[in-house]
């Protein structure tokens, strides 16, 4: 799986949304919200001139692709930084919970989620957007399709989390 998720990330193609902000699988979901693989030190260090307000980190702490000292980098900007870890092959209902915690605390805040692909951020997104802010999960889904096609742990942890809240959707 580490040798997947680093040929996935090698491969990553780099796209900026039209504000100029530039990371791996780069995806806009909202004017609030936009998710995205790692995004290098140098635009790290300028989210502020982008307009983010916040930064949701879902990658443990060590692993490679980590920019060491992102947290100062985007607190020293003014700007919260989330760190909520999880390993790539063992999501679970608690990474989930304290996902929508922290997504519903910072409402109306520009918020980037990111992981190293952008697998992680927009399967929680996707999550987000079906469970808590009851947007039509085919519509919610068409990001996540944008970057891939869950399989494995979070095909079956997405799956349980949908069931979990009574909604009826297929991945694909």
């Amino acid at each position: 799986m580490r040798m997947l998720l680093g040929a996935l990330l090698a491969s990553a193609c780099t796209t900026a949304d039209a504000a100029g902000f530039s990371a791996p699988n780069l995806v806009v979901i909202s004017p609030t919200i936009t998710t995205s693989g790692q995004p290098a030190a140098p635009a790290l260090k300028e989210l502020s001139k982008h307009g983010f307000e916040a930064v949701v980190f879902l990658v443990p702490a060590g692993v490679d692709s980590n920019v060491v000292g992102e947290d100062e980098m985007v607190k020293r900007q003014g700007i919260e930084f989330v760190h909520i870890p999880i390993k790539f092959g063992e999501p679970g209902p608690q990474h989930y919970a304290a996902f929508e915690s922290a997504m519903k605390r910072l409402a109306g805040k520009r918020v980037l989620v990111h992981c190293e692909i952008n697998l992680r951020a927009s399967s929680m997104v996707f999550l987000y957007r079906s469970i808590a802010l009851k947007e039509e999960p085919n519509r919610a889904y068409e990001s996540v399709a944008k970057v891939w096609s869950p399989r494995g742990p979070w095909k079956s942890f997405i799956q349980e989390m949908l069931a979990k809240n009574a909604i009826k959707f297929e991945l694909y």
